[in-house]
């Protein structure tokens, strides 16, 4: 893996959400629901949210990476999962900061498909070794990217906790 990075300001941050939302209100899809896949897509379900007036947010936790480049061997869901009565009949945008390897969003995408009416996603970033074509996409790299949110160490580390250099 190459050691250059993608940067993401909150400033550009900001300009990405309201970007990413204009191309789902121009597509003319009105979810019900913003799913996000936390704790990346917290931010950017947050955002989409107030951009297309839906309110109606859901969190679905799912552990995958362990640091740069370093992840489980399969991503896990972790409780509490979503109501599966709470998605019936919904309209669902999923919502993630980053499809690297697709592997989170499929799991998230595939858990909502069978409940729901219609199930698309939104990312901020995509990967092209994506398993998952996201249906809204702010910017496509193949570079590593530095979160404003992620760039700088817990203020409190926890026990077992692996950090990066």
């Amino acid at each position: 893996m190459s050691d250059e990075r993608e940067n993401l300001t909150y400033p550009l941050f900001g300009q990405a959400v309201r970007e990413l939302a204009q191309s789902v209100a121009d597509d003319g899809y009105e979810p019900d629901i913003i799913l996000s896949i936390a704790r990346g897509g917290l931010f950017v379900a947050g955002g989409l949210g107030y951009a297309l007036g839906v309110k109606n947010l859901h969190v679905m936790n799912v552990e995958f990476y362990e640091g740069v480049g370093r992840t489980l061997d399969v991503p896990i869901m972790l409780p509490p999962l979503p109501n599966a009565v709470d998605l019936s009949e919904k309209r669902i945008l999923v919502a993630d900061d980053v499809a690297d390897t697709g592997r989170t969003l499929k799991l998230v995408y595939e858990f909502c498909e069978g409940h729901a009416a219609e199930v698309r996603t939104a990312v901020i970033y995509e990967k092209p070794q994506s398993l998952v074509a996201c249906r809204y996409v702010w910017k496509r790299t193949e570079k590593w990217i530095n979160f404003p949110w992620s760039v700088e160490p817990p203020v409190v580390p926890r026990d077992g906790q692996v950090l990066d250099a």
